[in-house]
């Protein structure tokens, strides 16, 4: 049986992209069948590789040459190698934990989707189906943990995001621990089962201990005032790829909580940020120093963030959307039985009067 492949392509409404304008999604699936046909299925559990040799091959479970491969999705560039080329990057936070949300905003066009583990009410058993969901549409996934632990951080990365973020990262000491979280020895304490999880597609990744440090975005979110003032510290621990703004957070920790548009809270803002992009500017070729990223808010939009040099932007939660559509729903509704109950209360012209007496007659 012959290979066979199908590709197609999703072109999405929605901003996308550094331009943010409407964005198509190319996918290539390749099948392969999964017996060749003189074989068996049941001669053996793993494919053996020929050997002109009178000695017995060993079985191995990964084989790419074999037909046992597993189908192979087009390669697309990682979200890390895409903030290096220069892209603006738009994504969306997700607190509902629903894989159908999931979908429909990897189908969307989003560059990228956050699994909020913070504040969403879900853990890592949520996470997976969501997960499961982007990757279907190719959408990269970010894991948002609850604090900054070994414990958390082995588990999200297990599941294979493309990136992980860290709250509350308050000094380079909290930075080292983030990314010591993220490596595995002697490089940093992360725990390994590295052959059975889905980071390392189950261990048919055999690449996967190389490559995973460079493919890896980790963000560092900057949420208070002590934070902003050890920026610069922060930003230079190695492995650090994202400077993440957390403006409700800050305006909390700067005593206006209800008011994350202070100018107070503004101008700490703009501090954090001019220290990042300088940071960046400095660096040869842009090679090094943090990628700027951050949410969107009501007094700051994401055109205006790009503007200023944000990298990467969220620019909506899912949960928000959803009641934004929900109410302007539920008002148009009511407005327009406001309306009708107004037009009942009107005295008939003569020309409604002889259309109604028309009615009845007939």
């Amino acid at each position: 049986m012959a290979a066979s492949s199908i590709s197609f392509t999703l072109t999405s409404p929605f901003l996308s992209s550094s331009r943010l304008h409407p964005t198509a999604k190319s996918f290539s699936f390749s099948f392969a069948p999964p017996f060749p046909k003189s074989s068996s299925p049941f001669r053996t559990l793993f494919p053996v590789a020929s050997n002109s040799s009178s000695k017995p091959s060993i079985p191995s479970p990964i084989d790419s040459s074999s037909s046992f491969a597993a189908p192979s999705l087009a390669f697309n560039p990682t979200l890390k190698s895409r903030l290096r080329n220069g892209e603006t990057l738009y994504g969306l936070f997700l607190l509902s934990f629903s894989p159908t949300l999931a979908e429909i905003a990897g189908l969307s066009g989003y560059d990228f989707v956050v699994v909020d583990m913070e504040h969403g009410y879900g853990g890592i058993s949520d996470a997976l189906p969501c997960l499961r969901a982007l990757s279907a549409t190719q959408t990269p996934a970010i894991l948002r943990i609850p604090e900054s632990s070994a414990a958390w951080a082995k588990k999200a990365l297990d599941l294979g995001p493309q990136g992980i973020m860290f709250p509350m990262i308050d000094s380079s000491k909290d930075a080292k621990k983030a990314v010591s979280y993220c490596r595995f020895p002697p490089a940093g304490v992360r725990g390994s089962a590295h052959p059975v999880v889905r980071a390392s597609k189950y261990g048919i990744d055999e690449g996967y201990l190389t490559n995973y440090e460079d493919e890896l975005l980790i963000m560092c979110q900057i949420e208070s005032e002590q934070a902003v003032k050890k920026i610069d510290d922060i930003m230079e621990v190695d492995g650090v790829d994202c400077i993440q703004m957390g403006p409700l957070d800050m305006s909390g920790s700067m005593g206006y909580l209800w008011d994350p548009g202070h100018k107070k809270v503004r101008e700490m803002m703009r501090k954090a940020e001019k220290a990042v992009l300088e940071s960046k500017s400095k660096s040869k070729n842009g090679e090094k120093g943090a990628f700027l990223c951050g949410f969107s808010m009501p007094h700051d939009g994401p055109i205006d963030m790009r503007k200023r040099g944000y990298q990467m932007i969220s620019g909506a939660v899912d949960i928000g959307l959803f009641r934004t559509a929900a109410v302007e729903d539920v008002r148009k509704f009511r407005m327009s039985e406001m309306e009708d109950s107004e037009d009942l209360d009107q005295p008939l012209t003569h020309k409604e009067e002889d259309e109604e007496d028309k009615y009845w007659s007939e």
